[in-house]
């Protein structure tokens, strides 16, 4: 029973990992994020 439970757990927490992916992949947000990473990696070499 308690192995049940867990396993539902996991699944339901697996769901709600990969709807807030999808939700982040609809609304382009992973634009935001490569043009911060770009302009970091810029400075850390010191191009930017």
């Amino acid at each position: 029973m308690k192995n049940k439970g867990l396993l539902a757990v996991r699944y339901g927490l697996l769901a709600a990992a990969l709807l807030c992916i999808a939700v982040g992949l609809m609304r382009r947000e992973y634009v935001g994020v490569l043009q911060k990473a770009v302009m970091i990696c810029l400075e850390c070499i010191g191009i930017g």
